[in-house]
């Protein structure tokens, strides 16, 4: 084997000897090619987008604040149901003047009411919103994943098979889409409620649940089924469904196997605009009335109850509106960079 020369004229030294090269690439083994998934490729689109890391960091820490919320009010020292300007045992601190408005400044903020109060009634604003977030996030997310099953179960069904099934389908979708939500939401929640509960009697907190989920689950999976029923009529056409079905796969298997993996994008960006829209509906619900009542904490009861104080303490809504419109904000945001991720020529 020769050794190295130096080459003429040039202090650089020649390349080595071709068999001592063949030799090291045989010791070392050729390098490994290794291909990324689809998942992956997501992953690393989104990771570069900012705005999109940004928002999912809010809306973590969103979901977290609702986990935490007893945690929370533990740490401040408060509860959402005491009335601090009612109850004697806080006589000695005073939080409202003689008009049930709060003392101090921007609604009673100090180092015991980090957010300040509510007027009249003296409950603690932050441990009311937090608690309130808990209830609206957990209620939405509910609704959101019942919503999202439904549409896609009779989506894929009506879009897949067609015929006579998607025809009956189609036309309960429309059914139900010619309902006037929002003002049927008024209407129907009381119907609901008085069906099952005594009118002389309270109506427990679980059941108005149970019923806001119930309203909002029937009259709100039209939106997510059409769309996975119109990607299901593309997809049944496409060349890899047809060899399926020309190797003798059940539809069950299709479906599941090769249908499903390509609506995970527009299921879960329809998914990430759904979340925010329900609790902006349930918010609208206990603002009207017919949601969740006192004591329950609750988003749209905290904006109830600032309509009233408007006048007096415009300071009581300030925090819980700052809140909403941030979390619907950074969700709006999150859904657009997840759709970009898993589609990069959608490109805003």
């Amino acid at each position: 084997m020769t050794s190295p020369t130096k080459a003429e004229g040039s202090g650089s030294a020649v390349a080595l000897d071709p068999e001592l090269d063949a030799t090291s690439e045989v010791a070392e083994g050729p390098k490994k090619l290794e291909g990324r998934s689809p998942g992956q490729l997501m992953w690393q689109r989104f990771k570069r987008d900012r705005t999109g890391m940004i928002c999912a960091g809010v809306v973590i820490f969103y979901f977290v604040i609702a986990l935490c919320a007893p945690l929370l009010t533990m740490i401040s020292g408060t509860d959402p149901y005491t009335l601090y300007g009612q109850d004697p045992t806080y006589a000695d601190k005073p939080i409202l003047d003689d008009f049930g408005l709060p003392l101090g400044y921007f609604g009673g903020m100090s180092a015991d009411h980090w957010f300040g109060v509510e007027p009249q009634y003296g409950r603690d604003l932050f441990a009311m919103l937090v608690y309130g977030m808990r209830t609206s996030l957990f209620m939405a997310l509910g609704v959101s994943i019942l919503l999202t099953v439904t549409g896609v179960i009779i989506g894929l069904v009506g879009g897949y098979f067609g015929g006579r099934t998607d025809y009956w389908l189609g036309r309960v979708t429309d059914f139900f889409l010619s309902f006037p939500s929002q003002l049927f939401f008024i209407a129907f929640m009381p119907v609901v409620t008085s069906f099952f509960v005594d009118p002389q009697e309270e109506t427990p907190t679980y059941f108005r649940a149970l019923a806001i989920l119930i309203v909002l689950w029937v009259l709100g999976w039209m939106g997510m089924a059409r769309l996975v029923r119109s990607v299901a009529l593309a997809l049944r056409e496409r060349e890899f469904i047809e060899a399926a079905k020309v190797s003798g796969a059940s539809p069950g298997r299709i479906i599941r196997k090769e249908v499903l993996p390509n609506i995970v994008t527009p299921v879960l960006v329809q998914f990430t605009y759904q979340l925010p829209s329900t609790i902006l509906t349930i918010a609208f619900l206990s603002f009207a009335g017919v949601g969740f009542v006192e004591p329950t904490p609750d988003w749209g009861r905290l904006f109830a109850a600032g309509a009233q104080y408007t006048q007096q303490d415009a300071a009581f809504i300030f925090f819980p509106g700052v809140a909403l419109v941030i979390f619907v904000l950074c969700f709006n945001l999150l859904g657009d960079s997840v759709r970009d991720a898993f589609d990069p020529k959608s490109g805003r």
